[in-house]
C-alpha cells in the first residue's frame, strides 16, 4: 500500500509543479528609448506601427519616447485575460507609480514592451530607483512576478512610503 500512496504523491506534486510554473518571466529589461527606436520603414507606407511580434503597450499610447520594460514571458497555454501591472519608483517621486495595462499572452514565448511615456517619465537621463512587476490573472491572482534587486530591501521600501 506504502509504495500505491507514494506514486499518488509524487503525481500529486508533479502536477502542481506543472501549474505553478505554466507561467514564467524569463527576463525583464529596463530601459529608456526615443520615440525613433520604434519607426520602422513599412510604417511610411502603412502608415500603422510595426511592432515586431512584440506587444507594446504605453502610459500614454500616442507617445512613443519613454522608459520602456521589456519583459519575455513564457507560458504553456494561452491567457486570455491578464493585467501587467507595473510599480515604479522614479528619480522624479518617492512613492511608486503605479499602472496597469490589460493583454492577452498567447502560448509559448512572447515579447512585451511596458512604456512609461511622455509627461509620465522625467527623461531620458532618468533611470528608475527601484520597480516591481507583477502579471495577474483575470481573477487577480498573481501568476508571475519579477522586481529590481532595490525593490526587494525592506528599507527601500519603507522609505518610499
Amino acid at each position: 500500500m506504502r509504495p500505491i500512496a507514494s506514486l499518488l504523491t509524487l503525481l500529486l506534486l508533479g502536477t502542481t509543479a506543472a501549474f505553478a510554473g505554466e507561467l514564467q518571466v524569463v527576463r525583464v529589461m529596463p530601459q529608456y528609448q526615443p520615440a525613433d527606436a520604434f519607426v520602422r520603414i513599412s510604417e511610411y507606407f502603412s502608415g500603422k506601427e510595426n511592432t515586431g511580434g512584440a506587444t507594446i503597450l504605453r502610459t500614454q499610447p500616442a507617445q512613443r519616447a519613454g522608459y520602456y520594460f521589456l519583459v519575455r514571458v513564457k507560458t504553456t497555454a494561452p491567457v486570455e485575460v491578464a493585467w501587467i501591472e507595473t510599480q515604479v519608483i522614479s528619480p522624479a517621486a518617492a512613492e511608486p507609480r503605479t499602472d496597469s495595462f490589460a493583454v492577452s499572452l498567447p502560448a509559448g514565448s512572447h515579447v512585451i514592451k511596458l512604456g512609461l511615456t511622455g509627461t509620465d517619465w522625467p527623461g531620458p537621463k532618468a533611470r528608475p530607483v527601484a520597480w516591481k512587476l507583477r502579471i495577474l490573472g483575470a481573477d487577480g491572482k498573481e501568476l508571475a512576478s519579477e522586481q529590481s534587486f532595490l525593490w526587494s530591501k525592506p528599507d527601500a521600501v519603507v522609505a518610499a512610503k
